[in-house]
């Protein structure tokens, strides 16, 4: 594995443990806790997806795990708004996980878009090399 993919596996999952230790925190409120239970199952998603995404077997395997892993982080930035916005936790408190969170998506929304650019390349090239038997039968008419 890169070493850069590695770097990102292992931010990954220190952005989950964060988001653990956040949950363990929050107050016990019903609203609390409906929002911080969906929060600690996409933020722990983010990491167990990337990893998905290192064990990719295919390029369409990679990009649909990418997707993944960039909607559950997407989604916790959300989770982590709203506990802020609606004041269950202090904003203060929350700013540099809420940042981490934009930066794995920004991450991940970029991957995702050089996935796409790179598979319709390989499409491109493909759909311009001629089979053997196209090749042959070129040659066979002088062409």
């Amino acid at each position: 594995m890169e070493r850069s993919a590695v770097q990102l596996r292992d931010r990954t999952k220190r952005f989950a443990l964060r988001i653990m230790k956040l949950f363990r925190a929050l107050p016990q409120r019903a609203d609390a806790l409906v929002v911080g239970k969906q929060m600690l199952r996409s933020g722990t998603s983010v990491a167990a997806n990337y990893r998905a995404v290192c064990r990719a077997r295919s390029h369409n395997e990679f990009y649909s795990k990418l997707c993944v892993t960039l909607e559950e982080a997407d989604e916790t930035l959300l989770w982590l708004e709203l506990l802020s916005d609606s004041g269950l936790v202090n904003p203060a408190s929350v700013r540099d996980l809420k940042t981490e969170a934009n930066e794995l998506v920004a991450i991940f929304a970029a991957a995702r878009k050089t996935a796409r650019e790179s598979a319709s390349q390989e499409i491109s090239k493909s759909a311009n090399v001629k089979s053997p038997n196209q090749q042959i039968a070129k040659s066979a008419n002088g062409n």
